[in-house]
């Protein structure tokens, strides 16, 4: 008896397991579910380190933190090597993590709304939202770039903030920063590991 309820646990769990491979998550619902996530985190009772843990998780599980790294080098990149490109991974993970979380930390409870999503090409989707306003600012519009080569599992590639895409503004600050050193990388990472240590 105790084995049949095994192998009839094991055929459901196997059913469902194939029923969530065969469809593909839609990028607002995505986007919805993810930031359902991030609000229960930020209105429960946590501590602020508590939540900047939850939230480094959130982002790891949704965000190409990899394509948004190597994105935000830009032309820099080329020419590295693939253990400089390891190390750089690494810095640049530790950064945006550490980065993300605390700034996101301290809201409390955001209220986001997805109204649209529009699809670019096979590998990106624009899903449009908007953060409600409150007493101390006006309604944000924010759209984010979905990665959706593997339909199964979208990930962040950008956040355009009232037009303002939050990656093309790291790209331009991460060019700054190694044109104004003379097109040294280790500078760049050395104030990614200074911020990261703070």
């Amino acid at each position: 008896m105790f084995k049949k309820f095994i192998v009839l646990n094991y055929f459901i769990f196997s059913i469902l397991l194939n029923l969530n491979l065969a469809h593909s998550i839609e990028p607002d619902i995505f986007v919805q579910s993810t930031v359902n996530r991030a609000s229960d985190t930020l209105s429960g009772n946590n501590t602020k380190e508590e939540r900047i843990e939850e939230l480094k998780k959130i982002a790891l599980d949704t965000v190409d933190i990899k394509g948004i790294g190597f994105y935000s080098l830009g032309k820099h990149r080329k020419g590295m090597s693939d253990e400089k490109k390891k190390e750089y991974y690494e810095v640049f993970k530790n950064y945006f993590l550490n980065s993300f979380s605390s700034r996101l930390a301290e809201y409390s409870n955001p209220v986001i709304e997805v109204n649209s999503k529009e699809k670019i090409n096979d590998n990106y989707t624009i899903v449009s939202s908007t953060l409600a306003a409150t007493d101390k600012r006006p309604a944000i519009k924010i759209d984010w770039r979905i990665y959706t080569k593997n339909p199964d599992k979208p990930l962040i590639r950008d956040l355009i903030i009232e037009g303002l895409s939050l990656a093309r503004t790291q790209k331009e600050e991460f060019n700054s920063i190694i044109q104004s050193n003379d097109g040294s990388l280790e500078v760049l990472f050395e104030n990614l590991k200074n911020f990261s240590n703070k």
